[in-house]
């Protein structure tokens, strides 16, 4: 097993190692049925998503306090609610149905369908696609428990529909996909992949052989030794949206630059950060299967490959603009400040969806349309396109 990247990092009891192992040991496998090396995102593939052995397919709990991180629903109902008034706009003018992509814990959607029954809109239906057995069951619970009565409306998916028209919303899913991590020295690009050395994982550098990807490389213009990622996964998911959607928009909220900050001189190490028990670090073979792996988002990727698709760019803003745009502070209008037990926490949690120390500056939010009025409410001020 790896090192402990980091001496603050609590130990794993007993069972969570041996399912770390276990995954552990069906990676090797992997590799050696492979001659020995296999392309980081399908490590990341593998240890995100194994079925019964990867982070998002077992138990774990992983969002909350008790989890790994805290995602802005988990944050606030007030992210729901918000981003419900953008739904609404989209639905007006296309039709009446929402696909979430990985949904976590279930709580956008439960804070979506709460706020849109409040306006009196409805959706005709709420699609859920969800890899995750586990995390499925757990959405179906709290929507169960929670709010019952609109229960029939929501529906869970195991691939893309065939066709779509409405709204497509993506919290934190762009970042979750895999990722191919290359290395650019001198004249040379060479794609780091994973072997297995003395019983352990280690990177190994290998000449690129996926043309999709070699040309990707090419393309870009860094400083020599440096190493970064390109996101081939999230660019075959807008592929595959893009030849649903007949009407609609998709909204993807996540961290993330355009692609000169991303590949940034500064930024030589890439973006890769791993999460376990609210600790960030940047070691992705330190107990597989127990922890998040993550990279940040090229959102000038994204925009040219939804454009390539047919798809128009219809908005690119930071979070702390899309909410107050789609007005997040007038939720707190109807409570008065003296009311302290229930303002307080709301107005903190405001603070962290929209301060620039907090959320609001990092988390970016992209949207692509088809046949739609481009003026979408979340962007009608801190238009950031030029970043792209």
């Amino acid at each position: 097993m790896p090192t402990l990247p980091d001496a603050s990092l609590p130990e794993p009891d007993a069972e969570a190692a041996k399912h770390s192992a276990q995954l552990i040991e069906h990676i090797h496998h992997e590799i050696d049925a492979q001659q020995g090396w296999i392309s980081f995102a399908r490590y990341m593939e593998l240890a995100l998503y194994a079925p019964g052995l990867g982070y998002y397919t077992a138990g774990a709990n992983k969002f909350g306090e008790a989890g790994d991180f805290i995602t802005a629903p988990e944050l606030s109902p007030l992210f729901g609610r918000t981003l419900a008034k953008q739904c609404i706009q989209i639905m007006q003018e296309s039709a009446p149905h929402i696909l979430e992509l990985g949904a976590g814990s279930g709580k956008l959607a439960l804070d979506i369908l709460s706020e849109l029954e409040n306006h009196g809109l409805l959706p005709e239906s709420y699609h859920i696609l969800e890899v995750s057995a586990d995390l499925r069951e757990r959405q179906q619970a709290l929507l169960l428990q929670r709010i019952p009565h609109l229960f029939s409306l929501v529906s869970w998916l195991d691939t893309l529909p065939s066709t779509f028209n409405g709204v497509v919303l993506a919290n934190e899913v762009l970042d979750a996909l895999p990722v191919h991590r290359v290395q650019w020295h001198g004249e040379t690009l060479q794609e780091l992949g994973v072997a297995w050395y003395e019983n352990r994982f280690i990177w190994q550098a290998r000449t690129i052989t996926d043309g999709t990807l070699l040309e990707a490389a090419q393309k870009i213009k860094v400083p020599d030794d440096y190493v970064s990622e390109i996101g081939l996964a999230a660019r075959g998911l807008i592929n595959s949206i893009a030849s649903r959607l007949t009407q609609g928009a998709l909204i993807f909220i996540d961290y993330g630059f355009g692609a000169k900050e991303f590949y940034h001189p500064q930024r030589a190490e890439g973006t890769l950060m791993c999460h376990y028990r609210h600790r960030a670090h940047a070691n992705p073979f330190y107990l597989p299967g127990l922890q998040d792996i993550t990279a940040h988002v090229n959102f000038t990727d994204i925009a040219e490959t939804g454009i390539d698709a047919g798809l128009m760019l219809m908005g690119y803003t930071n979070q702390a603009f899309f909410l107050i745009n789609n007005g997040i502070t007038e939720l707190l209008d109807g409570i008065s400040p003296d009311n302290l037990r229930e303002f307080l926490p709301l107005s903190s949690q405001l603070q962290k969806l929209t301060s620039p120390a907090e959320m609001g500056e990092l988390f970016k939010v992209i949207a692509l349309g088809k046949d739609l009025n481009p003026s979408l409410t979340g962007f009608s001020r801190g238009d950031l396109t030029r970043l792209l």
